[in-house]
C-alpha cells in the first residue's frame, strides 16, 4: 500500500492489575470496556466518550490511509454485486396448504416474504416487506416467522441492534393487524401449541444473553401474566423450545457443549407438564424426533463418538429402553437425519465428504445418492411434508453454483428447481480448477487442505494465496460455492480452505482433538498447512495471506504470534482473542457455557493453558505482518473491545512498519451489516486489503 503521513493512533495506557491463581496480568486497556448501559445512554459518561472518540480515531485513520483504494472498493462493490440477481426468490417450499417464497427486488436490501394459497398460480400475499420494516434503523433483522396451524397468525422477531435480542410480535394474516402483544429479550424462536392461542418461547439472560428461561404466552393477555415454564438454573447450559415435525410434541431442550437433555409434551395440551425423556449426564448428548409410536434420538450414547440414531417407545423413554436404528461407525459421523412417512433420511460425513443416505423404513431400499466432484457441499433442507416422496437438497461445490433439487426417493427421479445464476456474462465453471490435498501435521495427522484457483493461475512462489479456516465448536466449514470470491480468483489468487482440527471434518475426534487442553493443535494445523502450501510451491511467505472470523480470529491471532514471518498479511474478523479475560468474567454473554469448549480457568490447569496462546495475552515486541481487523460496536458474541484492546498492544509492542487497521462498525454486531448490498461493501474492503498489499489494484484480471 501506498505511504501516508496519517497519524497513527495511540491508546492510552492505563495499567489494570489482574491477578488469578497467584499470576499477575497486567491490562494496559481494560479502560476500554463499556458496559451496554454506558453505550446506550443517551448521555455519555466521560469514559464512554473516550472509547468511542478512540475507535473513531481508529476508523478515521483507517479510512485516511486507504482512500487511495476507495475508486477500487467501489469498482469491486458493482462487480461482486453485478453478479447477484438482483430479483431473486427463493424455491416456493409448501406447508400446511401454503406454498411459502422469498423474494428481493432490484436495488432493495432486504427480502420480501409472502405466500400462496395451494398452488404457484394462485394470488400472492406479501407476509412482510422488510424494505419498508427496516427503512428507519441502521441495523434491521427480522426472523423467527412461525405460523399457527390455522394458517391465521405468524410470530416474527425483530433485532435493530445486532445484540441477538429479539422482539416478538404476533400478526394477524388474515387482516394485516399487528397485535399489540410485544416480548422482547428473547432468541426470537417460538412454538405454536396446536389450539392456535398459544405459544411457548425462550428469554435471555438479559446481561449475559444465555437462553435460561420458557415462556408460554396466551393470545390477547398481557405478556406480564406469561407463565414461566421452564427455568434452565445451570449456567453452563442454555434452553430453547421446538415442535415435532409430526406437530404432536412440543419439545423444551437443554444444551452444553458435553451434553443435553430434553423434555416433552402433547400439543394439544398447552397447559400440562412437561416430562423429561431421558435426565442429563455428563457426556451424553441426544437431540429428538418424533415418528409413530417411537422417539427418535441422535445420541452419542454408549461411547458412540461418531453418533449413531436409536429409537424408544414413547411410553418408555428413558435410556435403558434405546435401542439402535442406525448402529455407530467408527469412520462415519452420522451428523443429522430426516423422517418421512416411508423414509428415513440420513445425513453423514465420511472422509471430510458428505453424504445423504436414503433408507426405507421397510428395509427394502438403502442407497446414498451420488455425488462425483472431489470437493463439494450437500445439505438437506427442513422438507416440512411428512408424507411425501420427494426429498429436497442443496448442492454446490467450488465451481459449481448452488441449485437446490428435488429428488424422488420412490423412482430415483431428480428435477432441478433451480441453479444460482452468475450474471456479468464472464463466469463459466470450466474456467476453474479445484481439489484436496493433504498436509503432514507436525504430530503426523493428515490435514485436508480444499484449493480453488483459475486455471490460467499458474502455481509457485509469487502466486498470492489466502487461507481461511475457523476451527471450533465441531463446526465444519463446507466447500461451497462464492460468488464474491470470484474476484480474488480472477485476479489470481488461490483460495485455500485447511480443514484443521476443532471442526468435526473427519469426525468427532476430530473436534475433540482440537477443543480444551487440545486446542493448540488447531493453531499448528493451520500454521503446518500454510508451510505445506509454501514448500509445495503453491505461494511463499511475501504472497501469503490468512483470514478468519469470531473464532476464527482468535486462530488469527494465535498464529501471527506463532509464526509471524509465514505471512504478509492477515484478517482477523470479530476476533476472540482475549481469551482468559472474558473466560474469567461470567458476566460477559457465552462465557459460563463455553467452559467445555476452552476451559474453565477458575481451574489453574485450564487459566496457564488458554494463558499460553490467548492472542491479547501472547503478543510481544517483534515483527509482525500487515494487519486489518473488524469489529462491531453492538457484538454480543466477542465484544468489540477484544479486538480494540488486541489493536493497541500490537501498536504498542509491535516492531515493524507494516500496517495494522482496526475498523468498528458502529451500527453492527457479531454478523456485520444486515442489508445484503451492505455485507458486500464489507467485502470489498476485505478483499481490497489484500489486493492492495498484493498491488494488484490495477491489475487486469485474468483472460478466461
Amino acid at each position: 500500500m501506498k505511504s501516508t503521513d496519517a497519524k497513527t493512533p495511540v491508546a492510552t495506557i492505563e495499567p489494570t492489575k489482574l491477578e488469578k491463581h497467584g499470576d499477575v496480568r497486567i491490562d494496559n486497556y481494560f479502560w476500554m470496556r463499556l458496559s451496554d448501559e454506558q453505550k446506550n445512554a443517551d448521555h455519555k459518561d466521560a469514559q464512554t466518550q473516550k472509547v468511542i472518540s478512540y475507535l473513531e480515531e481508529e476508523n478515521a485513520y483507517y479510512k485516511e490511509v486507504t482512500k487511495y483504494t476507495k475508486p477500487f472498493q467501489e469498482e469491486l462493490f458493482e462487480e461482486m454485486k453485478g453478479r447477484i440477481k438482483e430479483d431473486d426468490s427463493s424455491v416456493p417450499y409448501k406447508d400446511n396448504g401454503y406454498f411459502y417464497i422469498t423474494r428481493y427486488e432490484v436495488g432493495k436490501q432486504y427480502p420480501i416474504y409472502s405466500r400462496k394459497k395451494e398452488n404457484l398460480e394462485a394470488e400472492e400475499e406479501i407476509l412482510f416487506n422488510v424494505n419498508e420494516m427496516a427503512k428507519d434503523f441502521d441495523y434491521y433483522q427480522l426472523g423467527g416467522l412461525n405460523v399457527s396451524n390455522d394458517n391465521k397468525l405468524m410470530v416474527f422477531a425483530t433485532d435493530t441492534v445486532s445484540r441477538r435480542q429479539y422482539f416478538l410480535r404476533i400478526k394477524n394474516l388474515e387482516t394485516g393487524e399487528i397485535y399489540k402483544d410485544i416480548i422482547e429479550n428473547t432468541t426470537g424462536g417460538s412454538v405454536w401449541a396446536n389450539d392456535n392461542k398459544t405459544i411457548f418461547y425462550t428469554k435471555k439472560d438479559p446481561v449475559t444473553l444465555r437462553s435460561e428461561k420458557i415462556f408460554r404466552h396466551v393470545l390477547g393477555t398481557p405478556t406480564s401474566e406469561d407463565v414461566e415454564v421452564f427455568h434452565e438454573k445451570d449456567d453452563t447450559f442454555g434452553t430453547y423450545v421446538t415442535k415435532s415435525k409430526s406437530e404432536k410434541y412440543i419439545i423444551i431442550g437443554s444444551y452444553s457443549t458435553v451434553s443435553t437433555e430434553a423434555r416433552y409434551l402433547d400439543a394439544n395440551d398447552p397447559t400440562g407438564e412437561f416430562t423429561i425423556l431421558q435426565p442429563r449426564e455428563r457426556d451424553l448428548e441426544y437431540s429428538v424426533s418424533h415418528f409413530g409410536d417411537h422417539f427418535y434420538l441422535l445420541t452419542n450414547k454408549d461411547n458412540a463418538t461418531n453418533f449413531k440414531l436409536m429409537k424408544t417407545p414413547i411410553n418408555k423413554v428413558g435410556k435403558e429402553n434405546w435401542v439402535d436404528v442406525i448402529p455407530h461407525r467408527e469412520e462415519t459421523l452420522l451428523e443429522d437425519f430426516s423422517i418421512f412417512k416411508d423414509y428415513l433420511v440420513l445425513e453423514e460425513r465420511s472422509n471430510g465428504l458428505s453424504k445423504v443416505r436414503i433408507k426405507r423404513w421397510d428395509a427394502t431400499e438403502d442407497y446414498y445418492l451420488p455425488f462425483t466432484e472431489e470437493t463439494y457441499s450437500v445439505g438437506v433442507y427442513a422438507n416440512p411434508d411428512f408424507d411425501t416422496d420427494i426429498i429436497r437438497y442443496s448442492y454446490n461445490s467450488f465451481t459449481t453454483p448452488s441449485s437446490v433439487i428435488d429428488f424422488n426417493m420412490n423412482d430415483k427421479s431428480k428435477e432441478i428447481k433451480k441453479e444460482q445464476e452468475v450474471l456479468g456474462g464472464k463466469f463459466d465453471k470450466e474456467n476453474y480448477i479445484s481439489k484436496r490435498v493433504w498436509a503432514t501435521a507436525r504430530d503426523g495427522k493428515k490435514v485436508a487442505i480444499s484449493l480453488v484457483y483459475h486455471k490460467n493461475t499458474e502455481l509457485n512462489k509469487d502466486t498470492p494465496l489466502l487461507q481461511y479456516a475457523y476451527g471450533s465448536y465441531g463446526y465444519t466449514i463446507p466447500d461451497s460455492f462464492s460468488t464474491t470470491r470470484l474476484s480474488l480468483l480472477d485476479r489470481g489468487f488461490v483460495y485455500a480452505l485447511a480443514h484443521i482440527r476443532g471442526s468435526e471434518y473427519l469426525g468427532r475426534e476430530w473436534y475433540e482433538d482440537g477443543k480444551m487442553l487440545n486446542k493448540k493443535n488447531t493453531f499448528n494445523d493451520f500454521v503446518d498447512c500454510s508451510k505445506y502450501l509454501i514448500d509445495n510451491n503453491y505461494t511463499s511467505p511475501k504472497h501469503l495471506y490468512a483470514m478468519g472470523g469470531s473464532a476464527g480470529g482468535l486462530l488469527m491471532g494465535a498464529v501471527v504470534n506463532m509464526n509471524p514471518e509465514l505471512y504478509n498479511g492477515i484478517i482477523a474478523s470479530v476476533p476472540f482473542v482475549d481469551v482468559i479475560s472474558t473466560m474469567l468474567d461470567e458476566s460477559i454473554p457465552l462465557t459460563t457455557g463455553e467452559y467445555d469448549e476452552w476451559g474453565n480457568p477458575n481451574d489453574k490447569e485450564y487459566y496457564d493453558y488458554i494463558k499460553s496462546y490467548s492472542p491479547y495475552d501472547q503478543v510481544e515486541a517483534k515483527v509482525y505482518p500487515n494487519i486489518m481487523v473488524t469489529t462491531g460496536f453492538h457484538d454480543s458474541q466477542v465484544q468489540y473491545w477484544e479486538p480494540a484492546k488486541w489493536v493497541a498492544k500490537l501498536r504498542e509492542l509491535k516492531t515493524d512498519n507494516n500496517l495494522l487497521f482496526l475498523d468498528t462498525n458502529m451500527e453492527a454486531g457479531h454478523g456485520g451489516a444486515s442489508g445484503r448490498f451492505d455485507a458486500l461493501k464489507e467485502t470489498a474492503k476485505m478483499y481490497t486489503f489484500f489486493l492492495a498489499l498484493e498491488d494488484k489494484l490495477e491489475v487486469v484480471k485474468i483472460k478466461s
